[in-house]
Order: structure tokens, then C-alpha cells, then sequence
């Protein structure tokens, strides 16, 4: 269990679990918050944009999308990252086992976390003009792209991940994000 899991919940009643065809790479969505029952399409969107964010191909791994709230994502946010504010999407991405299997069967690589803020994405939807559920599938396809390795700490890297955050919404019939953005 990553730490993400860890802070938000133990409970997992309610999750689902869904494979990608072909892969074996198991998406948990998990409501940790009601807030979200706003919007009941909420984690099958969710577990959509996770799964059209890994690339063809990736070896079997799992990964947890965690729909919380403001103060659940502030608090990840101050202790891991030394920030006291809520933030829209975290990542949390898996430590890999040292450990071998005994038998040497494969067991599906743990990705890592996503944690969404309820109110924080929706403030943002609506100061945006942006659907609810296209936001929201944006923020979960920015988040397993950290989960993969993808980062936009300089301006190369960013114009990369945002050009797959585009070719993945696009597929999944979200309008670009950054359409009509102005640039630095």
C-alpha cells in the first residue's frame, strides 16, 4: 500500500477494480470524500482517463485513484510536500519491491497514487468554463503521467507531457486543456 492509500483510507468498500484489455493493469478508484456523489460518473471517468493514460504495451501494474477532498489533499499536500493548501491532482508514485517473487510468478508492478480534490477541481472547472468531467479526466491523465515518469519542471518537459496529455484527452474526446492559453 503506498502512502497515499495509507493517509487517505484503509476502507476500500465500495472501489472496483477494472482491467485494461490485454495488459493486466488494475485501476482502484476509491470515494473517500461524498462530496463526490455530485457526480456519479465520477469514477467510471476516472478509471477511463487512468486507463487511456498508460501506454500501450506497459507491463501489468496497478495503480489507485483516490477522489478526496480539499482538506484530505492539503494535508498530503503539507507533509509530502511541505505545502499547507489544497491542492487539484497529487501523485504518489509506487516504491518498487526489492523483493522477489519466490515462485517467480509475476505479480502486476504497483504504479502509485492519484489524489483528486473535490472542491478544488470543481473551482477550477467552473473559474475555466470547462465541464466537470473533462477536467477532472485531465487531472487524472496529468497524474498517472507522473505516476510513468513525466514531469514539467522545465519548459522541454512540460511542452512533452503536455503534447501526451493532449494525444490521450483527444482520444477520449476532451477538448485540449491548454487551447487558448497564453504563454509566458
Amino acid at each position: 500500500m503506498t502512502t497515499a492509500q495509507t493517509d487517505a483510507s484503509a476502507d476500500t468498500a465500495g472501489s472496483e477494480t477494472d482491467t485494461q484489455a490485454g495488459d493486466h493493469t488494475g485501476v482502484d478508484v476509491i470515494v473517500e470524500s461524498a462530496l463526490w456523489d455530485a457526480v456519479p460518473e465520477a469514477e467510471a471517468l476516472a478509471r477511463r482517463a487512468a486507463l487511456a493514460a498508460l501506454p500501450a504495451g506497459q507491463p501489468a501494474g496497478e495503480l489507485c485513484v483516490v477522489l478526496a477532498d480539499d482538506a484530505a489533499v492539503q494535508a498530503l499536500n503539507a507533509r509530502f510536500r511541505g505545502r499547507d493548501a489544497p491542492t487539484n491532482v497529487l501523485s504518489f508514485p509506487a516504491v518498487p519491491s526489492p523483493v522477489a517473487h519466490p515462485d517467480g510468478a509475476t505479480e502486476p508492478t504497483p504504479l502509485g497514487d492519484v489524489v483528486l480534490a473535490f472542491e478544488t477541481v470543481r473551482a477550477e472547472a467552473e473559474r475555466d468554463d470547462k465541464p466537470f468531467a473533462h477536467h477532472l479526466m485531465h487531472l487524472v491523465v496529468h497524474g498517472v503521467l507522473h505516476l510513468l515518469g513525466h514531469d514539467h519542471i522545465t519548459d522541454s518537459e512540460a511542452d512533452l507531457m503536455e503534447a501526451r496529455e493532449r494525444d490521450i484527452l483527444a482520444s477520449l474526446a476532451v477538448p485540449d486543456p491548454y487551447a487558448g492559453r497564453e504563454c509566458a
